[in-house]
């Protein structure tokens, strides 16, 4: 158990750096306090504002393609993507048991269903 341990905190240090984390978040400030001040008022702000959503957009983007090798079906990441196999969604008939992909049962024509992932 201890060996596991080791090597899932060692997987984890790779996928996330806080250093690297901490570098990105303050050259996002240093780089939104710069525009701020060279350009007038209105355009400061939305060139600030659209530079702390982009970096940390980029920032997931680097992380989750580093991600991409880590799951079982190499699918990138997710709740509902990690381990679907590509069949979609089905749903079960609550009153017949019935499994099938649409809105309505083509059993009994009920429309209460419960999603199958």
């Amino acid at each position: 158990m201890p060996k596991l341990y080791k090597d899932f905190e060692s997987n984890v240090t790779v996928l996330f750096s806080y250093k690297t984390y901490l570098i990105f978040l303050f050259a996002s400030l240093a780089v939104s306090i710069g525009l701020q001040l060279l350009l007038p008022f209105p355009w400061g702000l939305g060139a600030a504002l659209a530079i702390f959503i982009a970096f940390p957009m980029l920032l997931r983007k680097r992380y989750m393609g580093r991600m991409k090798g880590y799951g079982d079906s190499g699918s990138g990441g997710g709740f509902f993507g990690m381990n679907s196999g590509g069949t979609g969604v089905r749903y079960v008939c609550l009153v017949c048991s019935h499994k099938h992909k649409g809105g309505t049962c083509p059993r009994c024509g009920s429309k209460t269903q419960r999603a199958d992932f």
